[in-house]
Order: C-alpha cells, then structure tokens, then sequence
C-alpha cells in the first residue's frame, strides 16, 4: 500500500522515519544487535585513534558496519518467519540458521580483519 504523492522529499523523509523505527525495534527486540552496537561504540574510537592509514582505517569501520548490517538483515528474516507460522518447519529452520551464518561470517570477517590490520601494525 504505497501512499499518494509520495515522492521527492516527502519520499526521503518518510523513508528515514522507518528506517529510525527499524534500527528503534532492533534496539529494543534484538539483544545480539545491541551487544554488537555497544561493541562496535567501544570499537570505533579505537579505529580513529590508531596509528594506521585512513585505508586501513576505513576498512576497520566498515567491518563494524558490515556486522551491523548483517545483524538487522538476520533480525529481519527472523522476524517474518516467525510471522508466517509458529510451527516448526525445516525451511523455517533452515532460513534462519542461514542468516545465523551470515552473521557468524560478518562477525568472522570483522575479527579476522582488526586482528590483521591491528597485529601487524602493534604486534
């Protein structure tokens, strides 16, 4: 159900309002996704302050994001299977153990990467 004249900025404005309430509901529903938004609060200063180049630096930050992303997309596929039944069915577990992967691979990536760039600079 898409409203009328929804368009330009009125588009962009409405369109910021949900993601607000996604990242609100990930907050307040999603324990994993705030542990690794706390962790990567405490991890982001350390990425700015380090004595590495701003490539370096930047691929440490995106790693942080990547973890974030990959979290709310898992809460997402969750949330609709659940949605679409309480019973258990072996796609229903098979959809969510995936996206459990996804964030096990993201998280992954992100230790591999702090490990590499950080160790080989203070190591």
């Amino acid at each position: 159900m898409k409203p009328e004249h929804n368009h330009g900025i009125r588009r962009i404005l409405r369109a910021f309002g949900f993601s607000m309430k996604g990242l609100k509901a990930a907050w307040i529903h999603e324990a994993a996704f705030r542990q690794e938004l706390v962790l990567a609060c405490l991890m982001l200063p350390a990425a700015l302050i380090a004595d590495i180049s701003i490539i370096e630096r930047l691929i440490l930050i995106l790693t942080l994001f990547i973890v974030l992303i990959v979290e709310l997309l898992n809460s997402a596929i969750e949330a609709v299977v659940d949605r679409i039944s309480d019973e258990t069915h072996v796609l229903s577990g098979q959809a969510k153990d995936v996206a459990s992967a996804a964030v096990f691979i993201s998280l992954t990536l992100c230790a591999t990467t702090w490990a590499v760039v950080l160790g080989s600079r203070y190591l």
